[in-house]
């Protein structure tokens, strides 16, 4: 699993997952925090997917097309597919410092 989607997991979780993870390991141990918010903070949770910009009909949906399934996981793999996204659409745009200074305002 890519290192960066780890150390932004990390930091909106505030989590210590270590970097090298597999992304079926990060999915689990992502998961089982999920639950445990689900269980004893959903109000942090609801917070969580606000700040990340989780869809909340996509979410809806999948939760309920898939009503064995553990509800962790299913909001966990959505996570990880929207750090990705973020990731991609940053590489795809340079930053400010990609700019010649005759460039910048």
């Amino acid at each position: 699993m890519d290192a960066a989607i780890t150390e932004m997991i990390n930091k909106d979780f505030e989590l210590m997952l270590p970097a090298s993870v597999s992304e079926e390991e990060l999915t689990n141990q992502l998961a089982a925090y999920i639950n445990s918010l689900i269980n004893n903070n959903f109000q942090q949770l609801i917070r969580h997917l606000y700040r990340i910009d989780i869809n909340e009909s996509k979410l809806k949906i999948l939760l309920k097309e898939n009503p064995g399934e553990d509800a962790g996981k299913i909001i966990a793999k959505m996570i990880i597919d929207r750090q990705l996204q973020k990731i991609k659409t940053r590489s795809s745009f340079p930053s400010a410092n990609d700019i010649p200074d005759d460039e910048k305002w």
